[in-house]
């Protein structure tokens, strides 16, 4: 299913799947909480992925996962 956004057309069950795979690998990790409310910080991680080229639902979400972690490492240690 395609849902445009503005001029750029995206492709939200790819998105939706990669967001998916990512928020249950960092809640069971504990790097986010379990809740049904959605993490705007790795969605938005998702799709800036998407944008730059990744179609790869696996590399997508363990790409959005690396960077989401990095991020939260970095915020840590400041």
């Amino acid at each position: 299913m395609l849902v445009e956004r503005g001029l750029q057309v995206m492709n939200v069950e790819l998105v939706s799947e990669a967001y998916a795979i990512a928020a249950n690998y960092l809640r069971r990790s504990g790097a986010i909480p379990d809740t049904l409310v959605t993490d705007e910080r790795l969605l938005g991680l998702i799709v800036k992925l998407l944008q730059q080229g990744e179609f790869n639902k696996i590399r997508l979400a363990n790409k959005a996962i690396a960077r989401f972690q990095a991020q939260t490492e970095a915020g840590a240690v400041a």
